[in-house]
């Protein structure tokens, strides 16, 4: 079962100055950064009530959020839905014929399992399913 909105994925070239606008002309606050090493990818987390806004940077060139700023610019690059069980939901959904990025759930930042849908399944939005203890 889908709980909630768990965060909004957000593809930024410059952590740095994205985490300044969000900070001083929105009044958030970044609570923590993580690089996530095998996603190539640099994360910072703000919270927004019962879910968070994370920015991601690429850590490389050829990267998996340098690739989609290249060819779509910056900005919501995914939305994450918290769930309870990610095996059994992956499972339910693989059996519906849901086309699949992860078929079993990986590490994600700050500590979460998570796994993503295909964007072609769900209407163009790159979809994660994310499990967090």
């Amino acid at each position: 079962m889908i709980r909630k909105i768990d965060h909004i994925g957000i593809a930024v070239k410059d952590l740095a100055a994205t985490k300044e606008f969000y900070e001083k002309v929105l009044g958030l606050s970044v609570t923590e950064e993580e690089v996530v090493e095998d996603q190539k990818v640099k994360v910072a987390f703000i919270p927004t009530g019962d879910s968070e806004v994370e920015l991601l940077e690429s850590t490389t060139p050829d990267g998996p959020i340098a690739k989609y700023i290249e060819k779509n610019g910056e900005g919501i690059q995914h939305i994450a839905f918290k769930v309870d069980n990610l095996e059994e939901k992956l499972a339910q959904l693989k059996a519906a014929g849901v086309r699949l990025i992860d078929e079993k759930p990986r590490r994600g930042a700050g500590g979460a399992k998570i796994a993503f849908l295909h964007p072609k399944a769900t209407y163009g939005t790159l979809v994660e399913l994310c499990e967090r203890d």
